[in-house]
């Protein structure tokens, strides 16, 4: 759209590491990701915890719609108010252009919270949002709508200004506008991150900026790029993210303290922990929430089982005979370490498995590019570490097998990723298999601790070297 524009190019492909690579007015591309090696031995525990590198792995990986069962729930600032939802486009009075745009994105109906969020977004008089979205919702593309309708292309001042946590999420979600907005070619967009500099004493002509908190608060106040009375839309986007970086938090309120009270204010989030939640109320007055009513966690499609083991030959001989037992489409392997999970994957394809590596030494790209493969059937088993517990939905995985049992940094039972990671099978009302692999008296503790957890059902024996107790199972 701009001529200042960022390109960013995803480049995966079967037979080659991937890479995610920026290129500005020409320079030489180079990669954006990239993270220090640490030991073999170490545990995988940094890969599972950062939220911005697991929402980036969401975004490369969610090209379409992700199916969703949750119902909206939508609490409005004026209850007397009619609630409005639409079920097409049309219905929103969206330009011709703007309408083309989405259209030709693949978009044919709105989503689930697209179709509740985007009249609250559109409204006039302008309406406050908190809305929860998981990353392959519509989320990024409804605030994207929402801006490029509210652009007025006959001022050529910033009128649209939306942060976002990291460089490259920021990226992302200005790659999404640019190609929404393929038709509107007065509307401007520039790009408020590190790297792109600016000229001192001028006033930024494009009407929307994408940014992260740190250069745009600059942009703001120090080099007066952008005249923050004229903002009339504010975007924070990712805001669980946003509180757990370090300054982003305090950068965010900041230069939402320079906007009008008459300023509308957009803020989405993953999740609605407390800290959002405290977060939300100081930036967006008033607003109108929506949010994903989660069914409760139920685990009764998955039958959850213990293995007795010496040592890690003994785990994979377990594995074997599980997996020679069960009709598996396809299975994840969870391992603490990623000298383990090399160890694991080498020993598996030794034996004429079809087998993916995941671990947190990988750039962002490279892990989005092995997810894919996984999610396409290309590889039917898949060995990681925690990096990926969370998030990924594959509806064939029948399998999930804690090689490693989950534990935090204090080497005690880590209940919440004991959950995400079986919840990895048993999607979608399917029968699943959740395996533990354990080896000492502490291991024992550990299964035990989880069991006794109140979410939890309970972990039965199981003796992989009886035939006879194994075909019970595939019954």
């Amino acid at each position: 759209m701009s001529k200042d524009s960022w390109a960013v190019a995803v480049d995966v492909q079967e037979a080659t590491t991937p890479s995610i690579q920026v290129s500005f007015r020409g320079d030489t591309p180079r990669k954006l990701i990239s993270y220090p090696t640490l030991a073999n031995e170490t545990p995988d525990f940094r890969a599972g915890g950062d939220l911005a590198e697991q929402s980036l792995v969401n975004k490369l990986i969610r090209r379409a719609l992700v199916r969703n069962r949750n119902e909206v729930e939508v609490l409005q600032r004026d209850p007397r108010s009619p609630l409005y939802s639409v079920k097409s486009f049309e219905e929103l009075r969206l330009t011709p252009e703007l309408l083309r745009g989405v259209y030709n994105m693949g978009f044919n109906r709105p989503s689930r919270i697209q179709e509740n969020a985007l009249p609250m977004m559109l409204a006039q008089p302008p309406q406050n949002l908190i809305a929860q979205s998981q990353s392959g919702t519509g989320k990024t593309a409804a605030f994207s709508l929402a801006m490029l309708s509210h652009v007025n292309t006959e001022n050529k001042w910033t009128q649209c200004l939306c942060i976002s946590p990291t460089y490259e999420l920021a990226l992302q979600i200005g790659q999404v506008i640019e190609q929404m907005g393929t038709f509107c070619p007065d509307v401007k967009l520039a790009y408020g991150i590190r790297g792109n500099r600016m000229n001192r004493g001028i006033k930024l002509q494009e009407q929307i900026v994408i940014g992260t908190p740190g250069t745009v608060l600059d942009w703001c106040t120090k080099y007066k790029l952008i005249d923050p009375n004229k903002i009339t839309m504010f975007v924070l986007d990712e805001a669980d993210v946003m509180i757990a970086t370090q300054g982003h938090r305090d950068q965010s309120i900041r230069i939402h303290r320079q906007l009008t009270k008459d300023c509308q204010m957009l803020l989405f989030s993953a999740t609605f922990e407390e800290s959002v939640w405290r977060f939300a109320e100081q930036v967006v007055p008033d607003p109108n929430i929506i949010k994903l009513k989660r069914e409760e966690e139920t685990l009764d499609t998955i039958k959850q089982f213990y293995v007795i083991c010496n040592e890690k030959e003994d785990k994979f001989a377990s594995l074997c005979n599980l997996y020679g037992s069960l009709t598996i489409a396809q299975a994840m392997i969870f391992c603490h370490t990623r000298k383990m999970a090399s160890w694991l994957a080498s020993k598996l394809i030794t034996e004429g498995h079809q087998v993916a590596l995941l671990s947190g030494e990988m750039e962002v790209a490279q892990r989005a590019a092995v997810i894919e493969r996984f999610k396409n059937g290309k590889e039917k088993v898949l060995v990681t570490t925690n990096v990926c517990s969370r998030g990924i939905d594959v509806e064939q995985v029948s399998l999930v097998v804690n090689f490693d049992l989950p534990v935090n940094m204090e080497g005690m039972a880590d209940n919440e990723t004991y959950l995400h990671r079986i919840g990895r099978t048993g999607r979608f009302g399917r029968r699943g298999f959740a395996v533990n692999m354990v080896d000492s008296d502490c291991s024992m503790d550990i299964v035990k601790a989880i069991e006794h957890h109140s979410v939890y059902r309970k972990i039965s024996k199981l003796d992989t070297s009886n035939l006879e107790e194994m075909e019970k199972l595939s019954i």
